[in-house]
């Protein structure tokens, strides 16, 4: 659907669907191999999938925190390490891997909904550096960036609240929230910027929120 409002609209490019369950390491590889089969690999990756589920520490369900692990860490580094190689296999130095975060991983707010999520993002804030980190020592000019939001428009609130959907639409009708342009326009934002230049977090909020 997407893929035809973008053609339809006139935009430059083409957007080529592929479905992928990211809980499932067999899909994330099969997917890589078929990109490297019709498109040679991946210069630019966008680890843009996360989710949270309702699940507070002292009482959570510890089906909901291996999801919120399998999505939000485990297919991101997966991800990560399957796009490095597509780069380093046909020597790209100049490849981008942009992670988008959350302002929950740089601190904890009081709602024990999203405590666990919050670990995980932070873990995207360390695994982040990390890789910037190592790509250093591969001597690579291949970059890695964080984009921390704070509440973006998407139907991430019905999928945490997904038994109460008034509760998800009050989420985000009390602000004006960023938008999903918004974070486009950051990404854009980042791939822009020189070579010599590599950005390592962008923090962004709406302007009304206060957490």
């Amino acid at each position: 659907k997407l893929a035809a409002e973008c053609q339809s609209a006139g935009y430059p490019g083409t957007l080529i669907p592929y479905k992928c369950d990211l809980s499932n390491e067999e899909e994330i590889l099969s997917m890589f191999s078929a990109i490297k089969t019709l498109h040679q690999g991946v210069d630019v990756c966008i680890n843009n999938a996360g989710l949270a589920r309702p699940e507070p520490l002292l009482s959570g369900k510890t089906e909901g925190w291996r999801t919120m692990i399998d999505v939000n860490v485990m297919a991101v580094s997966i991800c990560t390490r399957e796009a490095y190689q597509s780069m380093k296999e046909r020597n790209i130095d100049d490849g981008h891997i942009i992670n988008i975060n959350s302002m929950n991983g740089h601190s904890v707010v009081p709602q024990s909904v999203v405590h666990f999520y919050s670990a995980t993002k932070y873990a995207v804030t360390a695994l982040t550096e990390g890789l910037r980190q190592e790509l250093r020592e591969a001597k690579t000019h291949i970059r890695a960036t964080c984009i921390s939001p704070g509440l973006v428009e998407t139907g991430f609130a019905f999928k945490l609240h997904d038994n109460d959907p008034e509760r998800a639409a009050a989420t985000y009708e009390s602000i004006r929230c960023l938008k999903a342009e918004d974070m486009a326009n950051a990404v854009i934002y980042v791939l822009s910027a020189p070579p010599h230049v590599q950005i390592g977090d962008i923090q962004m909020r709406p302007t009304e929120q206060i957490s």
